[in-house]
C-alpha cells in the first residue's frame, strides 16, 4: 500500500484572491425636495460606501461619510453619456463597495436607470431599484395643478427635447405633461394650436419644482412663449397644458406658504438650529445657519467636579437647569464619572422651560418644577417655593449654567432663603466671522429675516458680521433678546409668544402671512423683504 503526500503549493501557483462582489442601488431622489425621499431610500443611503450623484444639490443627502462621486459631468464639465455613467457605476461596484446611484425623480421614469442597470447586469453585478417620486407628478402637484379630476381622467406625457413630435396625435389628449419643452415652447404651442387645440387653452410652466426656488408661470397656448421669456424661464421645467391648469388659482398650496422663498438667517450653533430649520422649512423658508457662539468646557473644571461629588453625597435639595447646554454639560460630567440618572435619586429637578425639560426627560427623569408662566429664570422664580426649615431637609441648590448667564435666578433663590452653588458648567465663546459672501448678504439685505434666540446671538452676530440691513425682518425669542436688539439699533418686528425656537418660527410665519395678505388686498405682487426697495429702519 502506498501513500501520496500533498505537495505544498508554491507562491507562483497560488490562485488570486477573489475580489468581493459589490452591489448597486439605483435610488430615486425625487424631483428636488429632500423630504420626498422614501423610507427605503433613506435606509439605503445610510448603508452606502459610495454615492454617485447627478446634481450638486444631492451632496446634502449624503450624511454617513460615504464617498461622493459626480456622475453628472466629467472633468471637462461635459455631461456624461448613458454609457459613461454605466461604466462609472460598474467601476466602483467592482471594488466591492455598496454603490448608491442617486437619480433625480424615479430611476425608471424618464431617467437613465434602465441603461445603467443593464451595464450592471452585463458585468455580473447585482443591483436593486428603489423607486422615487417622479417629477412628472410631483412638480405639478407642488404647483397646485392636478393632472386628473372627475372631468379630466387622462393625461399624456411627452418628452420634447430635440425629437420630432406628432402634435396632431398629442393634441387629442385632454391634459399634456411636457418634459424638456422650455426652449421650444413657442414651437410646441404653435404645433398644438395647428393641431386643433384652442389658443386659450391654459398652460402652466414650473421650474425648480418642489424646491423653495420654485416658480410657476401661467398663461395660454397663445401667450406662454412671451410669458416664459418675460419671466426668464430656464430648464429644467415641467409644462402642463389643459383645463386642469385653471384649478391652480384655488389649489396652489406650496408657493402660497407664509414664508415661501424667504432666506432666513439663523445665528445659532449648528446643533441648536436643526429643529428651527425644520420648522422654517415647513413654512416654505430656506434657513442658513451662521454659528455665532461655540460651547466649550469651563476653564476651571474643578468647580463642576466638586458640585457633582456633592450631588452624589446628598449635598443638594434642588438642581436647577437653565438651558439644554447645562443639561448636556452635567450629563457629560456624569459619564466621565460613570454615573447615570440614579444619581438624582432624592433630588428635586427644576427646568427653566419646555426645551430644557425635554432634554432632562431624555434621561428618563421628569422635572419637578417648570415655570407655569414665562419660561425664563424670572418665571422659574415666580413658581419656586421659599425655603422651609420644617419641610426642606437641605437648603442648598445646584445651579449649573453658562459663564455669561445673568444673576437673576441665583439672586432670587437667595432671597427665598436658599443657598446657591452657582457653578459655571460651560463657556460660550464668540465664533469666527462667517464667509465674506454671507457677511455681504447680511449687510446688503439679501436675507429676508434674522431670528435671534438670545441676547448673545445679537451681540455676537453684530460683532462678527455687522448689523442686518434695514429691510431685513428682525425676530426675537423674548423681551430680553428684543431689548438687546434695540440697544444695537435694530427695530424688532416679531417676538415669540413663548421663548422657544418653534414658537419663534411660528411667529415669523404669522407675520409673513399677514404681510402676504396685505400685498394681495392692495392688488400688488407679493414680494419678499429682500425684494423691496431699501428704506430706513425705524427706531424702536
Amino acid at each position: 500500500m502506498s501513500t501520496t503526500s500533498a505537495m505544498p503549493t508554491s507562491p507562483a501557483t497560488t490562485a488570486p484572491k477573489a475580489q468581493p462582489a459589490g452591489r448597486v442601488s439605483f435610488v430615486g431622489a425625487g424631483p428636488g425636495d429632500a423630504s420626498l425621499l422614501t423610507v427605503r431610500a433613506t435606509e439605503v443611503l445610510a448603508q452606502a460606501d459610495v454615492v454617485i450623484v447627478e446634481s450638486p444639490e444631492q451632496h446634502a443627502l449624503v450624511t454617513n461619510g460615504a464617498d461622493v462621486i459626480d456622475g453628472g459631468t466629467n472633468a471637462a464639465g461635459e455631461t456624461l453619456t448613458h454609457a459613461a455613467r454605466g461604466k462609472l457605476v460598474v467601476k466602483h461596484a467592482k471594488t466591492g463597495a455598496h454603490v448608491v446611484r442617486l437619480m433625480v425623480g424615479d430611476p425608471f421614469t424618464y431617467a437613465t436607470g434602465p441603461e445603467e442597470a443593464q451595464a450592471c447586469a452585463k458585468a455580473g453585478i447585482s443591483f436593486e431599484v428603489v423607486p422615487g417620486v417622479s417629477s412628472v407628478s410631483a412638480v405639478p402637484a407642488y404647483a397646485g395643478v392636478p393632472l386628473t379630476d372627475k372631468q379630466h381622467r387622462e393625461f399624456k406625457v411627452v418628452s420634447v427635447g430635440d425629437s420630432n413630435v406628432d402634435w396632431s396625435e398629442a393634441a387629442r389628449h385632454e391634459t399634456l405633461v411636457l418634459l424638456s419643452a422650455v426652449n421650444r415652447i413657442g414651437e410646441v404651442a404653435a404645433g398644438l394650436v395647428a393641431a386643433g387645440r384652442s389658443p386659450e387653452t391654459p398652460v402652466a410652466m414650473t421650474r425648480q419644482g418642489t424646491t423653495t426656488a420654485q416658480e410657476t408661470v401661467v398663461s395660454t397656448l397663445a401667450g406662454i412663449a412671451e410669458a416664459a421669456a418675460a419671466s426668464h424661464m430656464t430648464p429644467p421645467a415641467i409644462v402642463v397644458v389643459g383645463e386642469v391648469v385653471a384649478q391652480r388659482e384655488v389649489l396652489s398650496w406650496f408657493e402660497t406658504k407664509p414664508l415661501y422663498g424667504w432666506r432666513v438667517l439663523v445665528p445659532r450653533t449648528k446643533e441648536q438650529s436643526q429643529s428651527l430649520a425644520a420648522r422654517l422649512r415647513m413654512y416654505g423658508a430656506v434657513s442658513e445657519e451662521v454659528p455665532t457662539i461655540s460651547v466649550e468646557p469651563p476653564r476651571n473644571p474643578q468647580q463642576m467636579d466638586k458640585a457633582v461629588r456633592g450631588l452624589v453625597e446628598g449635598r443638594y435639595e434642588w438642581v436647577a437647569f437653565t438651558s439644554v447646554n447645562a443639561v448636556k454639560a452635567v450629563r457629560e460630567k456624569f459619564e466621565e464619572y460613570g454615573l447615570d440618572a440614579r444619581a438624582f435619586s432624592g433630588l428635586k429637578i427644576a427646568a427653566v422651560g419646555e426645551k430644557t425639560a425635554q432634554a432632562i426627560e431624555t434621561w428618563g427623569i421628569r422635572p419637578d418644577l417648570v415655570p407655569s408662566g414665562e419660561q425664563s429664570g424670572r418665571g422659574l422664580l415666580e413658581d419656586w417655593p421659599p425655603f422651609d426649615e420644617l419641610l426642606d431637609p437641605i437648603n442648598r441648590v445646584f445651579l449649573p449654567r453658562a459663564d455669561i448667564a445673568t444673576e437673576t435666578l441665583a439672586a432670587g433663590l437667595v432671597e427665598l432663603g436658599w443657598e446657591v452653588d452657582d457653578v459655571t458648567a460651560y463657556r460660550t465663546v464668540r465664533a469666527s466671522p462667517p464667509p465674506a459672501p454671507t457677511r455681504e448678504a447680511i449687510k446688503s439685505g439679501k436675507f429676508d429675516a434674522v431670528l435671534f434666540t438670545s441676547s448673545s446671538t445679537v451681540r455676537n452676530l453684530v460683532g462678527i458680521a455687522g448689523k442686518p440691513h434695514a429691510t431685513t425682518i428682525i425676530a426675537c425669542i423674548g423681551p430680553a433678546t428684543a431689548k438687546t436688539a434695540e440697544e444695537h439699533g435694530l427695530r424688532v418686528d416679531v417676538m415669540a409668544e413663548k421663548p422657544s425656537a418653534e414658537d419663534l418660527a411660528d411667529a415669523l410665519a404669522q407675520f409673513g402671512e399677514q404681510r402676504r395678505l396685505q400685498f394681495i388686498e392692495a392688488g400688488d405682487p407679493v414680494l419678499r423683504p429682500s425684494q423691496k426697495k431699501p428704506s430706513s429702519r425705524r427706531k424702536a
